[in-house]
Order: C-alpha cells, then structure tokens, then sequence
C-alpha cells in the first residue's frame, strides 16, 4: 500500500474519532430549571419596574454626584452589558428549548447575531450620562478576541452613545474587572457603576465564601443606590454557583433542588 492511500485511511480515521469525540460530548441535559426564570425575566411586568427603577435611582444620583464632585478629571460610568443593556434571554430559552447545558459555541454563536435587544431604561439612562457630560464605558466579560465586533455592533445598532473602541472594554484574560475599573479610574473620576452582577463593582465580591457573600453585601449596603445600582437577573451568575459549589450532585438541577431551604 502506497504512502498515499496510507495518509488518506489515517486521515479518515482522525476525522472520525473526532466526529465521534464531538457526539459523545454534547450530551443533552434538561435546563428546566431555568424556565420561571426565563419567563419572569422576559414577561413580568415586575421585571421591568424594577430595570426602570435602578435606572431612575442611577439618574438621581448621578444628577447628585455631578453637583457635589470637584475632582478635576472627566467624569464617567461604568456599566456591564449583559443583563444590564442588553437581553440574553433567548438564548437562555435556547438551552431550555434544546435540553443544552451553556457551552461557548452557543454563546459565541448567539454573540455573532449581535441582535440583542435593549433592556427597559438603559438607553435613556446613557443618553442621560451624555447630556450632562458623563462618559460611560461598556466594561464586560465577554472576550475580546472574538466578541470585540459584533459587541459593538450591536451596540451601535441599538444607537448607543459612546459605542466605540474606546468605551468598549472587554476581556483579555483575567475575568475580574478590577485592574479594567483601575485603568479606567486613573484617567477619570468613576461616579456610578451599574451591574447585574457584584463582582461589577468592586474586587470584595470577587471570591464568595461560605456566607454567599451576604457578608461583603451588608458592609458595603450604604454604597447600594448611591455608588452602586444593582439589577435583576435570576437566569444565572456567581450566586448560582456559589450555592451549589460543594453539593456533588451530577445535574445542576438536583443541586439547585439540595440547595433550597
């Protein structure tokens, strides 16, 4: 048999242990947990009231800090993207849908459309921001290799202010925001951060301990609807994993079951 023919069977066989390899770990799994979420996120009226909530309360502020603040450098907000400017809930259904546990293909995937829609007072709010000549910058988690352009575009096409290179940051490796709010902070004077997530505002909700972070959130509860305006995302977060993290369960969903008081 001729070197050729050799290559050609060694190939098909590469090709088909892979296929196999890609088949036998995309394994279904029910993500009927997630379904009231969904459904309150993406139908409760309540869930709006309290997205334009956090969003009035981000105004007063805001209009307050600027009176009161006279550090000379330019003023500006740090706000997150995902679950706090834009919805992700179709993507959430998509799992629910499919029976497909969260994978970065599916994200990536769903990223790539950059069709997201705005969430209720987000705009409005930024609008806000610019016309008293606060910037705002777009500090996420998503990776910059691959999610820097339909990020944006997605933004622009939404017609948000500041969207562009220089607002936009996202992430290179570290998945903390910490030394991303420094860089920030070293040029301008940061008046608000708004999140769905604590680990948005400061390096203290990084890690959660036994207490679930219960702890850090009563220390720095008078920062919350000041320096901080936090919104609602039941769907999913550190708070989930936090909860779950020592039950040795093997479906997310028995844990979130072992895990309720």
């Amino acid at each position: 048999m001729n070197r050729f023919f050799i290559t050609i069977i060694l190939v098909s066989m590469l090709a088909s242990c892979k296929e196999k390899a890609v088949v036998e770990t995309v394994i279904p799994e029910n993500q009927d947990h997630l379904i009231a979420s969904i459904l309150w996120f993406q139908s409760s009226a309540e869930m709006q009231a309290l997205f334009y909530q956090g969003y009035n309360a981000a105004k007063a502020s805001l209009s307050d800090k600027i009176k009161k603040r006279d550090n000379k450098k330019p003023k500006a907000v740090i706000m997150d993207i995902d679950e706090t400017i834009l919805d992700n809930s179709p993507v959430e259904t998509l799992q629910v849908k499919g029976n497909l546990a969260f994978s970065d293909s599916l994200w990536l995937a769903w990223v790539n459309k950059a069709s997201a829609e705005l969430l209720p007072g987000a705009k409005d709010f930024i609008r806000f921001a610019d016309s008293v000549g606060v910037e705002v910058f777009y500090l996420s988690n998503r990776e910059s290799k691959d999610e820097f352009l339909p990020t944006l575009n997605n933004l622009i096409a939404k017609g948000l202010p500041f969207a562009d290179s220089i607002h936009l940051v996202l992430r290179d490796d570290l998945s903390s925001k910490e030394i991303r709010r420094g860089s920030i902070a070293e040029k301008y004077d940061i008046l608000l951060l708004i999140g769905d997530n604590l680990a948005d505002f400061d390096q203290i909700f990084d890690a959660r301990g036994d207490d679930l972070g219960f702890g850090a959130v009563k220390n720095y509860s008078k920062k919350f609807g000041r320096d901080f305006i936090i919104l609602p995302n039941p769907m999913y977060g550190p708070w989930m994993n936090a909860s779950i993290k020592n039950l040795e369960d093997t479906t997310i969903r028995a844990k979130l079951i072992r895990a309720l008081k």
